[in-house]
């Protein structure tokens, strides 16, 4: 299948928007007794056994993707470099994604995750030297007015900021460095969205795992791991994080990772709804508020934005 289809990316980015809503609610709903860095682990190694059937199937296929590829040593070097440093990104994000979530609160986290597509932003800009027009510029100014307006709880005071609100920004932040290699990657190099997935988690496993094991030791892996409750949330997660992963780097393929990131928009409202329901966290008038201000200001960039727009 070729890759000028962004109908087909659109669609799987809209699949996208209900998983990336349903995931906060996933991670603040296991058992509280285990920490952020032991799920982490655990949902990236369910990530990992998820991937196997399908890198399994398309190694063994006539179409091998990367694995049949006769790639020169500079470029095979390159994408090595970028698979391990990628993988090592993904594994701190998807740590500090859970801790985020777990300190912030799931709605707040889903909010300020909507940051991504600014960042997105400013690495196509730095990278293709893309220059920003003023309509650009005053939506993007909008929208870091909101996230501040929602880091400090809708008080305006700089003493109010959330310090967790903050830390739940690293992740967009770290998401779109990673996503902006992956896409050159994706488009120089006949690797298939699988095989990035799998790649990625076995990376991200292994960075985890060291550090899990460092902390708590064999020990505390082998207790979590025995964990009937704890693991079942894991590998929900992990599944939805890997399916999410997949329609996401599919996604990619067919637009630019800044339209796929617009179209994810409305996924943090979805999130509200679920933690009303599911966790009994109450949703604040500010967060709503912002929740509009941010959708309106990420759309305005869509529309200001010639390339996005034509999209």
């Amino acid at each position: 299948m070729g890759r000028d289809n962004p109908r087909l990316g659109i669609s799987l980015a809209f699949v996208c928007v209900i998983i990336l809503g349903i995931m906060p609610v996933v991670a603040n709903s296991r058992p509280v007794a285990f920490g952020a860095l032991s799920f982490a682990f655990f949902l990236s190694l369910w990530q990992l056994l998820f991937s196997l059937p399908l890198v399994v199937r398309e190694a063994v296929s006539a179409d091998k993707g990367i694995f049949g590829a006769d790639l020169a040593p500079s470029s095979r070097r390159r994408t090595i470099g970028v698979i391990l440093v990628t993988g090592a990104i993904f594994g701190l994000s998807t740590y500090v994604y859970v801790l985020a979530v777990d300190k912030a609160g799931a709605v707040s986290a889903a909010i300020a995750m909507q940051a991504y597509l600014l960042f997105v932003i400013l690495w196509e800009t730095l990278i293709l030297k893309r220059r920003k027009t003023a309509r650009e510029l005053s939506f993007s100014l909008l929208l870091l007015v909101a996230l501040y307006y929602l880091g400090t709880g809708g008080t305006w005071q700089i003493q109010g900021l959330s310090l967790w609100f903050v830390v739940a920004l690293a992740v967009p932040f770290l998401w779109s460095v990673a996503h902006v290699i992956v896409k050159e990657v994706l488009d120089r190099t006949p690797i298939t969205p699988a095989q990035v997935t799998f790649f990625r988690v076995l990376v991200s496993t292994v960075f985890l795992g060291a550090v899990l094991a460092a902390v708590a030791g064999p020990r505390g892996i082998l207790d979590d791991l025995g964990h009937v409750g704890f693991q079942a949330f894991a590998m929900i997660m992990g599944l939805l994080y890997y399916i999410e992963l997949i329609f996401w780097f599919y996604a990619v393929r067919y637009i630019a990772v800044s339209t796929a990131s617009a179209i994810t928009v409305p996924a943090p409202a979805l999130t509200m709804v679920l933690a009303i329901l599911f966790l009994g966290e109450g949703v604040q008038g500010y967060q709503v508020v912002g929740l509009g201000v941010v959708a309106a200001s990420i759309y305005g960039v869509i529309f200001a934005t010639p390339n996005l727009r034509r999209r």
